[in-house]
């Protein structure tokens, strides 16, 4: 039972992530347009996108997102929207929260009710 139960844990949790996955997609294409030509890649995206652990560049990036929300009232207006679906759809808050692992780290948004562990054949005893 056990085993079947990891299974569709495991199932579950990649649900959920593609969901969020598909809803960063749309917010994302929302900003720069559905398509990569039909928009300009902004320098802060193209920084990020070759060094995506860069803390700076993250930075740079939020600040013109930022700007952007505020020259943009529709753009705003859409983006809250569109967050909003999102928490509908996937039962996690999306607006105000960011949980970001690297390196085979763990990353939480909600609360973990269960055993947790990172790295090669690393495990889990006792219970």
């Amino acid at each position: 039972m056990s085993a079947y139960g990891g299974a569709v844990l495991g199932r579950v949790q990649e649900d959920a992530a593609d969901a969020t996955v598909q809803w960063g997609r749309k917010i994302l294409q929302r900003f720069f347009g559905a398509e990569p030509e039909q928009a300009e890649v902004p320098r802060e995206l193209e920084r990020l996108i070759r060094d995506p652990d860069n803390a700076d560049f993250q930075a740079a990036l939020r600040v013109y997102l930022a700007e952007q929300l505020q020259e943009d009232p529709q753009l705003a207006d859409d983006v809250r929207d569109m967050l909003e679906q999102a928490e509908t759809a996937t039962g996690h808050t999306v607006a105000g929260n960011m949980v970001t692992a690297s390196n085979r780290g763990v990353a939480a948004g909600r609360d973990i009710t269960g055993p947790v562990t990172t790295g090669d054949d690393s495990s889990i005893t006792g219970g």
